[in-house]
């Protein structure tokens, strides 16, 4: 991730995982390393029928196809962003939650499939695509607030605490970053040259509808800046999915990427016939 960061753009070869059936996607992939070597994507499945989503495990052989899926959490609200991190002796998910009107942390129970609620983290507001980061000894979290659909891509947040279970200590410089172009966050933050990088959402033309580097020159108690790179080239490779690259996460020398195209189809303006008037339970 660090040689796509510095060019600007994704020059290397990719895999493809498999299209997903009609009305379906998977977005917002973060990956994981298994004790036993294999790497797990976690990513957000959507589907369009009934608008809820939920959080899929995908495990990869060594040639990077797909040997197992399984549903690893569900809730009653839409769940998205689910990132992977280590920390005080566990193995954490922190999905995108903001329907429950709460930032939720998951710790696993056992061989990444048993994930159970175990902190709720408190803030200046309800946080959408929240991303942590354990950095000079403490725990940063950056974060777009919920409280309108202006604020979710156009406004960067943060938040401190010594021990994941807080107290969480707001910025006192919220929101750090007012700009539509590079305020959300994408991905996996990276240290490189000294900086803490944070990919940002471009949502000027569409939501997701471009990544770019966040270089933060200064992050303590008082102070942020930062200023952005370049808005990154969907991958050629990527066919007709053109239309927005939405993440960019890291897992050891694997970096992963999820890229959309909107349908105007006739099948889905049927779709939001059949849904208004009550289809798909």
């Amino acid at each position: 991730m660090a040689a796509i960061i510095a060019s600007g753009r994704i020059d290397s070869a990719l895999t493809w995982l498999p299209e997903e059936p009609a009305f379906q996607f998977l977005a917002d992939p973060f990956g994981w390393r298994g004790a036993d070597g294999t790497l797990h994507i976690f990513a957000e499945h959507y589907d369009y029928r009934h608008r809820h989503g939920t959080i899929m495990r995908l495990s990869l052989d060594e040639h990077l196809s797909v040997v197992e899926r399984r549903l690893c959490l569900s809730e009653p609200w839409h769940l998205s962003y689910p990132q992977i991190f280590a920390g005080e002796g566990a193995t954490w998910m922190l999905p995108e939650a903001h329907r429950s009107g709460a930032l939720t942390l998951y710790r696993d129970h056992g061989g990444l499939a048993d994930w159970r609620p175990e902190l709720r983290i408190t803030l200046d507001c309800v946080p959408v695509d929240a991303t942590i980061l354990h950095h000079q000894d403490r725990w940063w979290l950056f974060y777009s607030p919920a409280t309108s659909k202006q604020t979710k891509i156009s406004q960067l947040h943060i938040a401190w605490a010594e021990r994941l279970e807080g107290p969480w200590i707001v910025h006192p410089r919220n929101p750090v970053r007012v700009d539509v172009t590079s305020s959300r966050p994408g991905g996996s933050p990276q240290i490189l040259s000294g900086h803490v990088v944070l990919p940002v959402q471009d949502c000027s033309s569409t939501y997701g509808g471009a990544i770019r580097p966040l270089w933060i020159d200064r992050l303590d108690e008082a102070n942020f800046s930062a200023k952005a790179g370049g808005a990154m080239p969907v991958p050629l490779s990527a066919g007709a999915y053109r239309d927005g690259m939405h993440s960019l996460t890291a897992c050891g020398e694997i970096s992963l990427v999820d890229v959309k195209r909107i349908d105007r189809s006739a099948r889905g303006l049927a779709l939001e016939i059949r849904r208004a008037l009550g289809g798909y339970g």
